[in-house]
């Protein structure tokens, strides 16, 4: 059974940091692209960063670029999200996900086949 679990997630003040964790299983990780999105409230789900598993080439979204950080562990069938500087508008539900696509187009236009639950990050004093 495929599945994708979010962990990590929590309260942070402003200008601190997390580390996301998405555990999978049920997939052959080395056919997909895994990525991180997120949706906050009254906004759309947006692409975070993607990852293609197979050889670790990454792809970040503006928001993201030099602050956050996606990385794979290949023992434990886990990619990790990690988030540094934090500001409150990064507060949304992150979401992982897995595509056959690449990371780019993964990431734009956010397509995926299989997504996990969501996790809950707030960044707030």
């Amino acid at each position: 059974q495929l599945q994708l679990v979010e962990s990590g997630g929590g309260l942070v003040q402003p200008g601190g940091s997390l580390r996301l964790s998405c555990a999978a299983s049920g997939l052959i990780l080395d056919y997909y692209a895994i990525g991180w999105f997120r949706q906050a409230p009254g906004k759309e789900r947006e692409g975070v960063s993607c990852i293609r598993y197979s050889d670790g080439i990454t792809y970040y979204k503006d928001s993201a670029k030099g602050r956050f950080t996606i990385s794979r562990d290949n023992a434990k069938n886990t990619v990790y999200l990690e988030m540094n500087s934090l500001k409150p508008e990064d507060t949304a539900v992150y979401y992982c996900a897995a595509s056959l696509y690449d990371v780019q187009t993964m990431c734009s236009v956010m397509a995926a086949s299989y997504w996990g639950q969501g996790t809950q990050v707030t960044v707030s004093s």
